[in-house]
């Protein structure tokens, strides 16, 4: 028969058994939960950054520094072997269009930039025809009604007439990538090595 002392050193040792099994449970669930406030706190990932835009666009063409640009407000050049193109500064923006109007083939260069109706135009020294920068569209003055003086007018457009291309400024440069939609604009009969060696040699004389 189990003596009065060794039952109570038998339920000691159960207790502390239970003990330690206790303490070890506790220690696991203050670890998961640990474990779990960390991930609940630990930071989304940063999004990933932009592409870069150190090169300059395929197809493009180099013009010049935007410094030189911005300081000559007016640049002309021949891109490609097959294009005039003029671009510009102005009002802090870059623009870049055919250098010979729609409507003669006056040179863009020498005209004067206005704005009517809200928008920025091009008005071609020839013949005061007016070519918004954005979109090249001609726009004009209509009467709304002739038989009702004094006449009163609206700005209209013509439409696109003006082939525009798209400008680019890379690391302090600028680039221009030509408008290449196959949908034919009147500024391109001005655009041709024919109208260069035979009708623009006879329109620069007579203006």
């Amino acid at each position: 028969m189990m003596s009065w002392c060794s039952f109570s050193l038998f339920k000691q040792d159960i207790l502390l058994i239970n003990l330690l099994f206790f303490t070890e449970h506790l220690i696991q669930e203050v670890i998961v939960m640990s474990s779990k406030e960390e991930t609940s706190q630990t930071p989304p990932p940063p999004p990933p950054l932009p592409p870069s835009s150190s090169s300059p666009p395929p197809g493009s063409y180099f013009i010049g520094t935007k410094e030189d640009v911005v300081k000559a407000r007016r640049v002309t050049r021949l891109l490609n072997g097959c294009r005039d193109v003029l671009v510009l500064y102005h009002q802090g923006q870059l623009h870049a269009m055919d250098k010979r109007c729609y409507h003669a083939g006056g040179e863009l260069q020498f005209g004067d930039i206005e704005e009517f109706n809200g928008r920025l135009c091009m008005v071609c020294p020839w013949h005061k025809y007016k070519i918004t920068l954005a979109e090249g569209e001609g726009l004009y003055q209509a009467v709304e009604n002739p038989t009702i003086r004094p006449h009163r007018t609206q700005w209209r457009s013509k439409g696109v007439k003006q082939r525009i291309h798209k400008v680019t400024e890379v690391n302090g440069d600028v680039y221009v990538t030509l408008n290449d939609s196959a949908e034919a604009i009147e500024s391109d009969n001005y655009q041709t090595e024919r109208f260069r060696s035979v009708q623009q040699p006879r329109l620069t004389a007579e203006n």
